[in-house]
């Protein structure tokens, strides 16, 4: 596994992860409440910077334990890997302008700020998923 792949994937499993450690906790601060009661700022800043952290020690303890067996090709990357990328980020950003539009008419109606902030939340981790699995796809199946 390339160090690009490697680093997607790492992403994508501290993503999954993350958005239910975060679904869960807002509905239990709910516990069958309004969702709109809840006070989902903190959880949702912890969320993401947890995410990002545990993104950054999995993608570097996978790459210590990938550089055991193959210290030569451990942070290599060429052209396949660049043109996945590109690729990724064009399909994520699919799901990232839905979400904006998302907001744009939760706004437009005068939406409970919980709705607005977590549609945004939810379509970056959504175009971040997605984006990775595309990329998962293209280093196992190839760019057609």
């Amino acid at each position: 596994m390339v160090y690009e792949e490697r680093n997607i994937w790492a992403s994508l499993i501290v993503s999954v992860i993350g958005m239910g450690v975060y679904v869960v906790i807002v509905l239990q601060q709910a516990a069958g409440g309004p969702l709109t009661d809840v006070d989902w700022v903190p959880i949702m800043l912890w969320t993401i910077g947890a995410s990002i952290v545990g993104a950054i020690v999995l993608s570097i303890v996978w790459g210590m334990l990938a550089g055991v067996k193959d210290p030569e090709g451990v942070g290599k990357s060429d052209q396949r890997d660049r043109d996945i990328a590109h690729m990724s980020t064009r399909v994520g950003q699919a799901f990232l302008v839905i979400a904006g539009l998302g907001v744009i008419v939760l706004c437009a109606f005068e939406a409970d700020w919980f709705w607005i902030a977590n549609t945004m939340f939810f379509g970056f981790a959504v175009s971040s998923i997605i984006g990775g699995i595309a990329s998962v796809i293209a280093y196992r199946r190839g760019l057609v």
